[in-house]
């Protein structure tokens, strides 16, 4: 049931049982209210000569005409300091948005998120504006390839399966256990992405050097933390470093599946998860400095997100439901 704020007609009625002795409990029942709005208006509004409806009707009126005026970061105080904390976390406003309204039954807890972005940019110049405002992401041109490395490759691995003869339910996202992969450039290292496609679930881990081996050994190593049932398959471009990818299956029981030349669309949901992660890792890092643990911060932050494809919720969350499915068999 939304609030709504007293009326004239329930304000005469309030001062009608006052007069007449009735506790305000009572008058409450009555009304359809709680008990504790009728305390807050009678402490609120109660003069000298007593509490009077006009009065409080008058009052109540021009405390709402001057509150419009005023920002809901002042006027909510709990809910911008919670904002501030979800951001903090790299949410952005329409992920915290989704998650008010699914974790706080109050509408006062609730806004939405254009309502966020400009209570942000609407803050006055100093360290928290700077602060808040740097934590928002930011729209990202195509990534580019990747150098040399990998336009002297395409083409050149041997024993490809084509991603057209995936089975159907990795296309259709009805089971988990399939993922996509890459690698985004930094200074002096890579850092390799896998990401579940139906749980939006990531797995980071960084590769020092551009030789295949390493990126094969470096994936193997990760989904060897999974139990079958969650490594399935990987779909992956045309890149060098997949040349191994024959004893990357060997080694984890994971199929390979090969992209078509220049087609990143076939592999979105890895694509987009790379863009968010230059949130974190800015062109130009050098990921030689990153280490294991700095990965596995961003993993938890990433994978801790309400997500809206998800339904709100989190991939960590849906991945693990899964997870738990897939040990108790």
């Amino acid at each position: 049931m939304h609030y709504s704020h007293l009326s004239l007609p329930e304000r005469e009625e309030i001062n009608r049982g006052m007069a007449q002795g009735l506790s305000l409990r009572l008058i409450a029942s009555s009304l359809g209210r709680s008990h504790t709005t009728l305390s807050r208006e009678v402490l609120r509004h109660t003069a000298n000569i007593g509490y009077r409806a006009c009065t409080a009707q008058f009052r109540a009126r021009k405390r709402a005409r001057k509150s419009r005026n005023l920002p809901f970061t002042m006027l909510r105080p709990t809910l911008w300091h919670e904002i501030q904390d979800m951001l903090r976390l790299c949410w952005s406003p329409k992920q915290i948005s989704a998650s008010l309204r699914e974790t706080y039954a109050e509408p006062a807890m609730h806004v939405s998120h254009e309502t966020i972005y400009a209570a942000l940019y609407v803050l006055p110049r100093g360290t928290l504006r700077k602060e808040l405002l740097s934590l928002l992401r930011r729209k990202h041109k195509r990534r580019k390839h990747r150098g040399t490395l990998l336009r002297d490759r395409r083409g050149q691995i041997a024993d490809m399966v084509s991603i057209h003869d995936r089975p159907a339910d990795v296309e259709n996202r009805a089971i988990a256990g399939h993922w996509e992969g890459d690698l985004i450039l930094g200074r002096n290292a890579f850092i390799g992405t896998l990401v579940e496609r139906t749980t939006r679930y990531l797995m980071l881990c960084k590769i020092s050097k551009r030789k295949t081996q390493e990126a094969c050994t470096a994936f193997a190593k990760r989904f060897n933390t999974l139990p079958l049932e969650l490594r399935q398959s990987l779909t992956y471009d045309r890149g060098k470093e997949m040349s191994g990818h024959l004893e990357l299956t060997k080694a984890t029981k994971v199929k390979v599946y090969f992209c078509d030349p220049q087609s990143p669309w076939q592999r979105g949901t890895n694509e987009n998860t790379n863009g968010l992660l230059r949130q974190f890792f800015p062109k130009g890092t050098d990921f030689s400095l990153i280490t294991t643990r700095d990965l596995r911060r961003v993993e938890k932050l990433m994978n801790d997100r309400p997500r809206e494809v998800l339904g709100w919720a989190s991939p960590n969350k849906i991945f693990h439901s899964h997870l738990t499915g897939a040990l108790g068999t």
